[in-house]
């Protein structure tokens, strides 16, 4: 009689790893089944692997194989303090889909930037500190795409003016004279170290490459941008009334928050996009300088992080509390200030998605 309960549970518990893109389809089967929805009270827990794998080390000598993993996942389901999990609605989940690429894309041409710095310095050292101006401008990636250290040197002023107006668009210049622009980078080439052919050549070549990959990642995020804008239209929200934020940020947020419901107060949130401190004490001591958790969601975290830099500049609240605790401290100063002003924006962030309200600056 006891065994024939046991076969006919009330509740059925499911766990799984959240493992990359693994466990998605497999939880939405399972979510969606009619018979074991009907039949019981159907509870899925989604895990993070490294939560699984530390609750492992609470055992000792266990064999890595799939049905140890398995039987690990459920004892930690069966232990408890695991809430139960739900995956983002479907408007939710094709948005993150996007923002998520678009974090991609902006990973790569961080990365790819910083490659072809390396290449711009070895071509022409003097170029990132005395250039007139910017490294990742058109003029300027298509100046050191065509021109040696030599070239520049020997070119006439004029026709080196003229071929930098072209490539900018008829932008360059403005208060500052093309004229007087073309003399300071003719300076700077004169003191940069020189390179021979042959290496100038193939170090050219690589950054003609890189610059190539640069564009290439800037216009699929142009791309993406467009239509993410049109996915954030269907989502009602007020988040982008706030000074500041606009629509990547919005929907960056939005989109990796999913239903707001889920958090029951704003410290919940916090500690979702990991925005919260670890604590060290013992005794009478207490730790005054502590490091951020970085648990939680890292793309939401991203985009709290990139909200706040962007607030400090465009949001005259958030610009004050920004530099009240930029000079609170002698160092880190920049990076404490920034996600302290995240933790604060993530209050009107729960706010503003709670209560469906529109931004109204503090006065």
């Amino acid at each position: 009689a006891d065994n024939a309960n046991l076969l006919q549970p009330d509740v059925i518990k499911v766990g799984m790893e959240a493992t990359n893109v693994f466990w998605e389809h497999c939880y939405r089967l399972i979510k969606k089944h009619e018979q074991l929805n009907s039949n019981f009270n159907l509870q899925i827990y989604t895990v993070n692997p490294k939560v699984v794998s530390n609750f492992k080390k609470a055992y000792t000598d266990l064999p890595k194989n799939d049905s140890v993993d398995a039987w690990v996942i459920a004892d930690r389901i069966r232990f408890g303090r695991v809430e139960n999990s739900s995956s983002p609605e479907a408007l939710y989940r094709a948005l993150r889909q996007i923002t998520r690429h678009k974090f991609k894309l902006a990973q790569h041409i961080k990365a790819e930037k910083a490659r072809a710095l390396n290449l711009v310095f070895l071509k022409f050292s003097d170029f990132t500190q005395k250039s007139p101006f910017g490294t990742f401008t058109k003029a300027s990636m298509a100046l050191l795409e065509k021109y040696t250290l030599r070239e520049i040197v020997n070119t006439d002023i004029h026709e080196l003016a003229e071929f930098l107006h072209q490539n900018s668009n008829n932008r360059l210049g403005g208060s500052t004279p093309i004229e007087k622009i073309t003399t300071a980078l003719k300076k700077a080439a004169r003191n940069s170290y020189r390179l021979k052919p042959e290496i100038d050549q193939a170090i050219t070549q690589t950054l003609s490459m890189t610059f190539d990959n640069i564009r290439f990642y800037q216009s699929q995020s142009k791309r993406l941008k467009r239509v993410l804008k049109r996915q954030l239209k269907a989502i009602p929200q007020t988040l982008i009334t706030v000074d500041g934020i606009g629509p990547v940020l919005t929907a960056g947020i939005i989109s990796e928050i999913g239903d707001i419901n889920r958090f029951d107060k704003e410290t919940n949130l916090a500690s979702y996009a990991g925005l919260t401190w670890s604590q060290y004490q013992s005794g009478s001591f207490t730790a005054e300088e502590t490091h951020l958790t970085k648990k939680g969601n890292k793309y939401l975290r991203y985009y709290l992080v990139e909200a706040a830099n962007s607030l400090r500049v465009h949001n005259d609240s958030y610009k004050n509390y920004y530099y009240k605790k930029y000079n609170e401290v002698p160092k880190h100063k920049h990076k404490r200030a920034l996600v302290l002003t995240a933790r604060k924006f993530v209050r009107l962030v729960f706010a503003l998605l709670s209560k469906g309200e529109i931004y109204q600056p503090r006065r």
